[in-house]
C-alpha cells in the first residue's frame, strides 16, 4: 500500500506539466478535447496516432499546436499521389567536387511528423512509412538511420473524398496505437472558433515541454501499476473480438472476420496506463480502458461482407462487447 501512495504522489507530481501543456494548446485550439488528449497519449507512450474526420475540424492545427508548446522537431509532409518515397526519407547526393555520394535527409526525421491524408500516397510511399513507424529507422541508399527519440508519427485521412486515394493496408493501420475519429464542435464551441479566427489577435503556443522531460515522463508512465484483475479485462475484450461466442455474444460471429491483433493488448495497457497519468492517478481503472478501448480496438476490427450489408461498423460491434464484457 504504501509503495502505491509514493508512486502515486510520483504520478501527481511529475503528470503536473500535462495541465500546462493543455492549457497552451486551448489557447489557439477550441473544444477537441478528446483528439488532444489522444495525441499526449501517443506522446506519451510513442504510440502512433491516426486521426481521421471531415476537413476544417482542425486536425492539423492540433498536431502543430502540440509540438509549439514542446521543444521538439515539427515536420508536416502533404501526401499527393505522386509522392516517391525520397520525398519522405530522403536520398543520395552526388558531390561533384569531391566524387562522393551524401545523404540528403528527408522531412521523416524529426520527432513529431505529421503525414497528412495518409491515404493519398501510393503503395511504395506507404512501405517506406512503415519501417520508419515500426523500427524507428530509414534506410537511404546502403545505409541506415536510427530515428531520433521522441518520435511520432500523426497521419490524418478525410472519410470523405475516396477518389484518388489508396486506403491503408491492414497491416499498415495495425501500426497505430490510436485511431480517432475527429468530430463537429458544438455551437458554442464553433461561435468560439468564429470570433478567434476573424479576430486580429494571433494565438500561438508556448514552448514548455523539452524532449528530455517528455521522454521522462514515458519512464513515469510505464511505472504506473496495472492490476492482475485490469490485465484479464484487456485480454477479455481482445479477445471477445475474436471469438465473440464465448463471451455470450453469438450474434456477432457472423459479423467479425478478424478480430484484434496481440498489439491491441499491448497497446490498450500502454495507452490505458498514459490515460491515467493525464488524471494525475498512478494506477489504472476500468474507466481507462473503458474510455480508450474504442481508439484503440476500432481500426483493428474487421467486418464481414454481410455486416457492411447490414450497415453494422465496427463502432457498433464494440459498443456491444465493451456492455456485455464483464467488468473488475
Amino acid at each position: 500500500m504504501t509503495d502505491m501512495l509514493v508512486l502515486n504522489e510520483m504520478v501527481r507530481a511529475e503528470s503536473a506539466f500535462v495541465d500546462s501543456v493543455l492549457g497552451e494548446v486551448g489557447k489557439v485550439i477550441v473544444g477537441q478535447k478528446q483528439m488532444v488528449e489522444r495525441v499526449l497519449i501517443g506522446l506519451l507512450t510513442g504510440g502512433h496516432v491516426l486521426l481521421e474526420g471531415v476537413p476544417g475540424l482542425a486536425k492539423t492545427l492540433t498536431v502543430k499546436t502540440l509540438a509549439d508548446s514542446l521543444h521538439v522537431r515539427f515536420r508536416r509532409i502533404q501526401f499527393t499521389p505522386d509522392l516517391l518515397p525520397a520525398d519522405i526519407l530522403g536520398t543520395m547526393i552526388y558531390n561533384p567536387r569531391e566524387g562522393t555520394f551524401a545523404p540528403k535527409r528527408g522531412p521523416i526525421f524529426a520527432n513529431l511528423v505529421l503525414a497528412d491524408e495518409v491515404n493519398r500516397a501510393p503503395a511504395k510511399v506507404q512501405s517506406a512509412l512503415l519501417e520508419a513507424m515500426q523500427e524507428h529507422q530509414v534506410t537511404i541508399g546502403d545505409q541506415t538511420y536510427t530515428l531520433e527519440e521522441p518520435f511520432l508519427v500523426l497521419a490524418t485521412q478525410n472519410p470523405i473524398e475516396q477518389e484518388g486515394t489508396y486506403p491503408l493496408p491492414e497491416a499498415q493501420v495495425d501500426r497505430f496505437m490510436l485511431m480517432v475519429k475527429v468530430g463537429y464542435p458544438t455551437k458554442e464551441e464553433e461561435r468560439e472558433i468564429m470570433d478567434r479566427v476573424t479576430s486580429d489577435t494571433p494565438r500561438k503556443a508556448d514552448r514548455i515541454i523539452t524532449p528530455e522531460a517528455l521522454m521522462h515522463a514515458r519512464d513515469v508512465v510505464r511505472q504506473i501499476h496495472v492490476d492482475d484483475k485490469i490485465k484479464k479485462y484487456i485480454i477479455d475484450l481482445v479477445f471477445a473480438t475474436r471469438h465473440p461466442t464465448e463471451y455470450g455474444l453469438g450474434d456477432l460471429s457472423d459479423f467479425v472476420q478478424f478480430g484484434a491483433s496481440p498489439r491491441a493488448s499491448i497497446y490498450l495497457n500502454q495507452a490505458a496506463k498514459a490515460h491515467a497519468f493525464l488524471r494525475h492517478r498512478g494506477y489504472v481503472l476500468p474507466e481507462d480502458i473503458k474510455a480508450i478501448a474504442p481508439d484503440v480496438l476500432r481500426h483493428r476490427v474487421i467486418l464481414t461482407y454481410q455486416a457492411e450489408a447490414e450497415s453494422l461498423t465496427s463502432e457498433d460491434v464494440l459498443k456491444r462487447i465493451l456492455e456485455r464484457v464483464e467488468v473488475p
